[in-house]
């Protein structure tokens, strides 16, 4: 079953566009992993937070891929970014009007 996992990380005031670049890298592995969809998203009305929604094959490949050495990179480099303020939720997707 497909796995959601959405949420809002909050940045240091002013570091916004250093996390957003952080997490748009190109990566292949996450692919590989079993992601399928991370989108990354501003909005100027919360300027010191981003917006990210993953797709995965399963909430296992979510959990595996914290593993992988890409992944532990980029959250080693996006930690001193953040303010510590989370929100979010995860939830298995139960269908969709855009496919079978």
């Amino acid at each position: 079953m497909t796995f959601a996992n959405v949420g809002t990380l909050g940045t240091e005031s002013g570091r916004r566009d250093e996390l957003v670049a952080i997490l748009t890298q190109r990566s292949d592995r996450l692919a590989e992993a079993g992601c399928l969809l991370y989108e990354v998203g501003v909005s100027d009305d919360q300027p010191d937070t981003v917006f990210v929604m993953e797709l995965w094959e399963s909430a296992d490949a979510h959990r595996a891929s914290l593993a992988l050495p890409e992944v532990q990179a980029s959250i080693a480099s996006a930690r001193p970014l953040l303010s510590g303020e989370f929100g979010g939720f995860r939830f298995d997707v139960a269908g969709s009007p855009l496919r079978d």
